[in-house]
């Protein structure tokens, strides 16, 4: 049984649909990261899954339940990590997990939760001396305090240091290998393509496209060379010599329109250490999957449709007021 489902999913604001037929699937054990550009989507799709909001046509189930004839039920088995807001400003962090902790039959040890997303050294500092980074860990503790089967996290490193950021992709990769299934909402590309098991990505309402970050990464194949180096290199001298248009894309970040063969690298490479250029990194046919999603999510006159894992899948952000109005009255 699915960890979560949408079938034909469809919201309407008014005339406006802002999502439209969406149909996937998660399983236990599962980081989905869902990503999309603002107003994809993704906000009311994690509404729905959490109950929040009632589709206005299609079904969702999470955990073989319906989240709105069900809430009560249901409830207790997910968590939810908003991006900001929630708690109360003066509450220390210690006090904050042991309050959200009453709230269920069988909590997490609640100092060692604290020490799991390193913050007891703080326990003492109230919400609002937190820094923004420390306040997301707190707030990922939180969501994490019910043991949950079904975690729901929307930005969970925005605004987090280096070190904060490699303990909340570890704490989220250690969630899925104990089985709960990871719904991850993020802008940060590079974090998706590190922690996910699945990536989906949506705009206008529509899937555009499901799988693994390698598959969507290699898919398409591109017959381009990207590389950095210093910015502004004569990019029309460098283009005659791989017989190719030369592009800098951003300062010192360059695309070539050609092949990704070992000839045409070796030119690139041989011209390079001719000029005494650097050569910062080289991406050979090969697409991040920051070039993936800016190339599927284009605005065209339609939306396109490509589908690379056979399993749906879609997710999307765990934002809502009412969420946040059951936090503060707690």
């Amino acid at each position: 049984m699915p960890a979560l489902e949408v079938d034909d999913l469809v919201i309407t604001y008014g005339d406006r649909r802002a999502v439209n037929g969406l149909t996937f699937s998660a399983e236990a054990g599962e980081v989905l990261a869902v990503l999309g550009p603002n107003g994809a989507g993704k906000t009311s799709t994690i509404e729905c899954l959490e109950g929040y909001r009632r589709p206005t046509e299609g079904q969702v189930r999470v955990l073989d339940l319906d989240p709105i004839a069900q809430h009560a039920e249901l409830v207790p088995q997910i968590g939810v990590m908003l991006q900001d807001g929630g708690v109360y400003p003066g509450i220390r962090p210690l006090e904050a997990l042991e309050l959200h902790a009453a709230f269920y039959a069988d909590p997490a040890e609640p100092a060692e939760l604290l020490d799991r997303v390193g913050l007891t050294h703080l326990r003492r500092s109230t919400w609002r001396q937190l820094s923004g980074g420390e306040q997301q860990r707190l707030s990922l503790a939180l969501a994490l305090i019910g043991k949950p089967r079904v975690a729901f996290l929307d930005e969970p490193t925005a605004g987090v240091d280096v070190q904060g950021r490699q303990l909340i992709r570890s704490t989220v990769r250690e969630l899925a290998h104990d089985g709960v299934c990871v719904v991850l909402t993020t802008h940060d590309l590079d974090e998706a393509e590190k922690v996910s098991d699945r990536v989906v990505i949506i705009d206008r309402g529509h899937l555009i496209t499901v799988g693994t970050p390698d598959q969507l990464m290699a898919a398409g194949g591109s017959r381009e060379i990207r590389f950095g180096a210093p910015p502004g290199i004569d990019t029309a001298a460098l283009g005659k010599a791989m017989i190719a248009a030369v592009h800098e894309t951003s300062p010192g970040e360059y695309l070539i329109e050609t092949d990704p063969s070992p000839a045409n690298i070796a030119t690139l490479t041989s011209w390079l250490a001719d000029k005494d250029l650097p050569l910062a990194d080289i991406r050979a046919g090969r697409q991040t999957l920051e070039d993936v999603f800016l190339r599927m999510t284009a605005i065209t006159g339609e939306v396109p449709a490509v589908r690379i894992d056979t399993r749906s899948a879609d997710s999307a952000k765990a934002r809502t007021e009412r969420l946040r109005g059951r936090r503060r009255s707690a």
